[in-house]
């Protein structure tokens, strides 16, 4: 079996120093799919940029999703073509864009897809994230079919977390790389 590609999906703002996305590509050499602007994100715009990463990608690939990154991943999932080459997917800290706090920022993503994923998936959710709420990042995994991961209290799960590298979490993604392509 051929190691899968990984593709970093930053949130809102992108992923900056000390981010565990940052500290994985630094280290192991992960793709961070780069966005044309990360502080007026369009969904429209970042879906169809993913599609391209991922349709261009020379074998299967695992998406590693931080907060917006991973709302992109579910609505990019349930438009896609390019699903059947998505072996895994973690979905770190999903930011809530129906709150309207959120929304008020972040204008055009809701209302958020909430299919089940067509590929495995493992979303995992702080007790004190203030950008969702540990009752709501539950019923997201729910809705999309993905193992629940509860990490207790760490924030929004990104770099004040002071998670470094983030040994757990790449354990994890290690888990979604090896497994079989089928869900």
């Amino acid at each position: 079996m051929t190691a899968p590609l990984i593709l970093l999906l930053p949130g809102w703002q992108g992923s900056g120093p000390g981010h565990w996305q940052t500290e994985w590509e630094r280290l192991h050499g992960d793709q961070r799919v780069q966005q044309h602007d990360w502080m007026r994100p369009l969904r429209g715009d970042w879906s169809a940029r993913l599609e391209e990463v991922v349709a261009d990608a020379p074998g299967e690939v695992v998406l590693a999703a931080h907060s917006l990154g991973c709302i992109l991943t579910a609505w990019w999932a349930a438009h896609t073509r390019h699903a059947h080459k998505v072996r895994g997917a973690l979905l770190v800290a999903p930011g809530d864009v129906e709150r309207p706090d959120v929304a008020a920022q972040l204008h055009g993503w809701a209302p958020m897809a909430r299919q089940a994923l067509p590929f495995r998936a493992v979303l995992v959710a702080s007790r004190n994230d203030p950008y969702c709420s540990f009752e709501r990042a539950q019923t997201l995994a729910q809705d999309w079919g993905a193992r629940f991961v509860d990490l207790g209290e760490y924030g929004h799960i990104n770099a004040e977390s002071g998670l470094g590298a983030w040994p757990q979490g790449r354990a994890l993604l290690h888990e979604l790389a090896t497994a079989g392509a089928s869900k």
